[in-house]
């Protein structure tokens, strides 16, 4: 049996270090769990991201059992928002933070093998944030993207210059969700060896 790996088929799954790039993402599904705070803190936050892996691995054991198709469980993913997103930039005060914790489902995966799953899941011990986990369909469009190699703490110039110079002088304005995507495990990667990839939509300034 095969095994797929859709960050290699992907093309939103890739980008350049050091520059931005402008990419059109099509609507994908993902698993999502939403929260607020510091992520370094938050026992919310790591409740989450056990939510999200615990169902993810139930829907791949599912798909190669039943389906016969096998896959490599996707990433983490997280949408970040803020009342005022120089908490991001200039800031870095997490504790303001609310976000979106999620990893993408492939497409022939459908909602009744997520309930299968999550069922499957919710056994003695599971995180307390399974009730609220769902799958959901998210649409970015247009988007500017850049690969940050590094710790996360340094993201926070490459997010200026992408909000503040990148973005207005494309003739574009931010919409919707800051995005991250997790290419590294940070429990085995020193942080200056974490790749990420920064994810904003746009739309035309106009």
């Amino acid at each position: 049996m095969t095994k797929v790996d859709l960050k290699k088929s992907i093309a939103a799954y890739t980008a350049p270090r050091g520059s931005f790039e402008i990419v059109d993402v099509p609507p994908m599904r993902y698993l999502m769990v939403d929260g607020h705070g510091d992520p370094n803190t938050s026992q919310e936050y790591g409740d989450a991201v056990a939510a999200v892996f615990g169902v993810a691995y139930k829907l791949k054991f599912l798909s190669k059992a039943e389906l016969g198709r096998d896959y490599v469980v996707m990433p983490l993913e997280g949408l970040w928002w803020a009342d005022d997103m120089t908490s991001f930039t200039s800031q870095r005060d997490k504790s303001r933070w609310s976000w979106t914790m999620m990893s993408l489902v492939p497409e022939w995966l459908d909602g009744g093998h997520f309930e299968r799953a999550r069922e499957t899941a919710g056994v003695k011990g599971a995180s307390p944030a399974l009730g609220r986990l769902r799958l959901e369909e998210l649409a970015e469009g247009r988007s500017v993207q850049t690969l940050h190699v590094g710790s996360y703490d340094d993201e926070a110039p490459v997010l200026a210059e992408m909000h503040e110079q990148f973005i207005p002088e494309a003739g574009l304005r931010m919409r919707g969700r800051h995005h991250e995507i997790y290419l590294a495990d940070p429990r085995r990667t020193a942080p200056e060896k974490l790749r990420t990839i920064l994810r904003q939509p746009v739309e035309p300034a106009g």
